[in-house]
């Protein structure tokens, strides 16, 4: 009969694996989404920061903001959701039917493909030696030509694997978690300390996006921090022009 000192614990790691598993597949999928939650991070924080800002600048209650930036941020992130996901979707078609031409074209002339690849593994620096034996490989193995071709010549192996939904849903929450940064002041403080506290944070939540931005880019930091925040300022000004148009045309 098995101790049941050493059953416990292989039960609970049988226990833990699909646990481990479905934080192994949120960890990839938000490593495969950085790009997309930096982006929705500003999106969200700019558009709905240049919406609150307009409607307080005229509003002498927090009301209309809190309605008008609420609002707002469900609806851009709902629409920043849908377009990440036709976007990875399409993307993800493109990807695919290339790879079924390329894998078509293998099968179709074998022969002329590891010519082709002959060559231009010659021309990227291998010995005709070297580029022999590779395209020896390829030709008694075509899912290595397949690869080289989805690597090399269309790099397109990460995009074919890209989820739609995963992309999706990344971007919503970050979209929607960045919009609510400038219309959370709204909900807590009286309207006058709760435009300070709106500019305030956002200025630093966007100088924090521009850093990200700037890692996930390769750029440079204090460049892309300044066109994040400059971004974010035209946005408010837009909406305190737009805020006062209105109120002047209400006021006739």
């Amino acid at each position: 009969m098995a101790d049941s000192t050493t059953t416990r614990p292989l039960t609970q790691q049988a226990a833990a694996a699909p646990q481990q598993s479905v934080w192994r597949r949120i960890r990839a999928s938000f490593y495969a989404s950085v790009g997309d939650i930096v982006f929705g991070m500003e999106d969200g924080t700019v558009s709905i920061f240049g919406l609150v800002f307009g409607v307080a600048a005229s509003s002498s209650s927090s009301a209309p903001v809190l309605l008008a930036g609420a609002t707002g941020a469900v609806a851009a992130a709902v629409s920043m959701m849908a377009g990440a996901f036709l976007d990875v979707e399409s993307e993800r078609g493109k990807a695919q039917a290339e790879l079924d031409d390329a894998r078509a074209r293998i099968a179709a002339n074998p022969g002329g493909e590891a010519a082709r690849t002959r060559q231009q593994l010659v021309g990227m620096g291998l010995t005709p030696d070297e580029a022999d034996t590779m395209v020896g490989a390829f030709t008694r193995n075509p899912k290595l030509m397949l690869q080289y071709e989805s690597d090399v010549d269309l790099q397109i192996s990460t995009t074919a694997n890209d989820s739609p939904v995963g992309h999706a849903v990344w971007m919503f929450v970050s979209d929607l978690l960045a919009a609510s940064i400038p219309v959370i002041p709204f909900a807590v403080w009286p309207i006058g300390t709760a435009r300070i506290v709106c500019v305030a944070i956002t200025a630093g939540l966007l100088m924090l996006l521009g850093i990200g931005r700037a890692r996930v880019a390769h750029t440079t930091v204090l460049r892309t921090v300044v066109e994040t925040v400059g971004i974010a300022t035209a946005a408010a000004l837009a909406g305190l022009l737009i805020g006062s148009l209105v109120n002047h045309w209400a006021g006739h």
